[in-house]
């Protein structure tokens, strides 16, 4: 009996096809009610932490010690929209984003070879998930020195920065998803006998692609901090975001160094819905996440 299968979700009892009729304009029609209230609620933080920007500037500072947080206009007139000011920072900004993408990658390669080697044998999980614990416990911070002293201060300890913070999640979110396939599934493909490498591509890895996304997103903003982090330590070669930021607060340029932080964060979130997009277009519409607004 031949191994290539596929795996076909059945029901004791079919849904008729009237409720499934019903069932989705009914879906469709709570997401479009539920995109303004997506929409209005983090233009709602945004006033919210501008107005509380704004009272720490004016209410909780003096004059005088104003520069420690200066208000947002300020900030938007001195550094967003002085070219000169606003120049080395995107340009450190585009570096900063190649360290955490490669990063990123790398750690992603990494992250779903180990689970699924670890989900293939129980002695590789007792033996390699524990050291992805400690790598995950460890201070980054401790071990930047010796980063430093095995790869340089340049690009390349940038990049070991990133993987280093963003594999832990990879490899616990993958390993979960694989091994979270509905018992029954396992016992069909055991019945038609299917090969291991089968049973991988065609039921583990497809029933894991949301466990996956959901590594990646978390895995995307840890990258970027390693990013950050690691510009502000190798310091050889072109400056990254993280390097301006510690040139800004030793300088006291408090408007350049606000810049810079909302900059690296505005990455952030854009790293982060670029994944969440890419996890909807993949996982399709049969995950109960699709069901969200």
């Amino acid at each position: 009996m031949s191994a290539d299968i596929t795996v076909t979700a059945r029901t004791e009892e079919p849904v008729p096809t009237t409720d499934v009729a019903r069932a989705a304009p009914a879906a469709r029609a709570r997401r479009r009610r539920g995109r303004p209230a997506a929409l209005l609620t983090p233009l709602g933080s945004l006033g919210a932490a501008i107005g509380v920007w704004y009272a720490a500037s004016y209410l909780l500072l003096s004059p005088a010690r104003r520069f420690l947080v200066p208000p947002p206009q300020q900030v938007l007139t001195v550094s967003f929209l002085d070219w000169t000011h606003l120049q080395p920072m995107l340009q450190a900004l585009w570096l900063t984003a190649q360290v955490a993408l490669v990063g990123l990658l790398i750690a992603s390669v990494l992250g779903v070879t180990a689970a699924v080697l670890m989900s293939r044998a129980r002695w590789l999980e007792r033996s390699l998930y524990p050291y992805a614990v400690v790598l995950q416990t460890v201070p980054i911070l401790a071990i930047v020195p010796l980063i430093g002293l095995w790869f340089g201060f340049g690009f390349t300890s940038r990049v070991v920065v990133c993987v280093l913070i963003a594999l832990f999640p990879m490899i616990a979110n993958t390993l979960f998803g694989i091994q979270s396939v509905d018992r029954a599934h396992h016992d069909l493909f055991t019945l038609q006998r299917a090969s291991h490498w089968a049973r991988l591509r065609k039921l583990e890895l497809p029933a894991a692609l949301p466990s996956v996304f959901t590594g990646l997103r978390t895995s995307s903003g840890l990258s970027v901090i390693g990013a950050i982090v690691g510009d502000m330590f190798f310091k050889q070669g072109e400056p990254g975001i993280g390097t301006l930021l510690d040139v800004y607060r030793s300088r006291l340029q408090s408007e350049d160094l606000f810049a810079a932080i909302i900059l690296a964060s505005l990455f952030g979130v854009a790293v982060f819905a670029v994944f969440t997009l890419v996890a909807r277009l993949a996982v399709g519409s049969w995950h109960a996440s699709a069901d969200r607004p």
